[in-house]
């Protein structure tokens, strides 16, 4: 019996040793082929810095077009970027203003490391509410229609409940409020390991070559990769990970009571259907519609019935 329990000791002290050492070990070869932000913008492409406590300011890649008394600030989801509005964006803009940006790290805007910043970490979900009402009022506009996508959805919740005087009305597409909304706190744990630090950007390297589901078109395929192409996207993707907590709003959904429309597809198979419909239900003003034949990307996957819905939804708030 002492034997075996000096060999489980002995298999135990490896184990930790190999999950101590074993990541230092692990090659983490350079990205290839990366190039600055800015030299893959395109003609609707504008930037802008924005200040940021403890940091030299964060460059942010944004789309502005039209003018109105009703402006949209539309907010795409993990791992994309503006072009995810590409199919609607000229519709927004035509009732009013249309705003899109780039969340960090994605698309191109700015990816700031560790070495970039000294105090709150801007990944964090405070950060990232932040950024949004710095460039709202960098961009001199009072108040939006908020329309978020998946990520981006639950960000354009918290927006509605944390700043209701810049909040009109909310557009949630897909959104991803009870399940896929960050890491949970064993995984943010372990990615804040120095030995995660290190094989971090290797893993995020292989999120990053995951392709997005739903039926997009190989120019939508590759737009929505664009961000890959950006320099430090790796390092910056796994900062944003192991900063990204699980974020649980059910407690103030009754605080929610902007008008808002919950747009979800039928055959979503990232956020549940039925996670949608019953999100529409505990809001107190809120709007559903069920797109047929449509997954996680509405404004892309189906974007006529996708436009059909907010267009109706619209006709009900009181004009400007």
């Amino acid at each position: 019996m002492k034997k075996w329990g000096r060999r489980l000791a002995i298999f135990l002290a490896v184990v930790l040793l190999i999950l101590l050492i074993g990541p230092f070990l692990i090659p983490v070869p350079p990205l290839e082929g990366t190039v600055p932000p800015q030299t893959l913008a395109d003609e609707n492409s504008q930037f802008t810095t924005l200040p940021y406590p403890g940091t030299d300011g964060l460059d942010i890649h944004y789309w502005d077009q039209g003018s109105g008394s009703r402006t949209f600030l539309l907010l795409h989801g993990f791992a994309l970027n503006v072009y995810t509005w590409d199919e609607t964006f000229d519709y927004f803009a035509s009732q009013g203003r249309a705003v899109a940006y780039d969340r960090i790290p994605f698309g191109l805007s700015e990816r700031p490391l560790p070495t970039n910043w000294q105090d709150q970490n801007p990944y964090s979900r405070q950060a990232t509410v932040d950024i949004a009402i710095e460039l709202l009022d960098e961009l001199g506009i009072d108040q939006v229609i908020v329309v978020g996508n998946s990520a981006g959805g639950l960000l354009a919740m918290q927006l509605a409940l944390e700043h209701p005087e810049r909040v009109e009305g909310v557009i949630l597409a897909a959104p991803a409020i009870f399940s896929g909304n960050g890491s949970p706190p064993l995984a943010q744990a372990l990615a804040s390991t120095p030995q995660m630090k290190r094989v971090g950007p290797l893993i995020a390297r292989l999120i990053g070559q995951v392709e997005f589901s739903g039926n997009l078109t190989a120019e939508q395929l590759e737009q929505a990769a664009i961000g890959t192409r950006v320099n430090n996207w790796d390092k910056a993707l796994w900062e944003f990970t192991a900063a990204t907590n699980q974020l649980d709003l059910s407690d103030r959904f009754d605080q929610l009571t902007q008008p808002t429309l919950v747009i979800t597809g039928d055959t979503d198979n990232f956020i549940p259907t039925e996670e949608s419909i019953q999100l529409a239900g505990e809001l107190p003003n809120a709007e559903l519609a069920v797109l047929p034949d449509c997954g996680h990307l509405p404004q892309q996957e189906c974007e006529t019935l996708f436009l059909q819905a907010v267009e109706d939804w619209l006709a009900k708030l009181p004009g400007k």
